[in-house]
């Protein structure tokens, strides 16, 4: 009457270490090398350091670092402050010259 059809699971191997795998996995219990269907990977976008204006206290160098960085706006406040701090003003000079070269953004 009624044919029997009997789907096994198929055996799934690592192809870097050649463990098998549970039908469900993901990742490699051996190795970590993800297994599966692979899915798209979406490059992204390259980042630009530059001025944002809407985010300034003086000409908006920290904003762009910290998003450039992406850190804490108030962090890089506080390690541009520490660089002011410096003996020959190294924070003082770096800041303006990335005010006069950075585009505003």
């Amino acid at each position: 009457m009624w044919d029997r059809v009997v789907i096994e699971s198929t055996n799934m191997f690592c192809t870097r270490c050649g463990t098998r795998l549970d039908d469900s996995a993901r990742f490699c219990t051996s190795c970590g090398k993800p297994v599966g269907v692979d899915q798209p990977v979406f490059a992204a976008a390259p980042r630009k350091l530059r001025r944002i204006v809407s985010r300034k206290k003086i000409a908006g160098v920290c904003a762009g670092f910290a998003e450039y960085f992406d850190t804490d706006l108030t962090l890089m406040r506080v390690i541009w402050v520490a660089l002011l701090l410096l003996p020959p003003q190294l924070g003082l000079i770096a800041y303006i010259v990335c005010w006069v070269v950075l585009p505003k953004g």
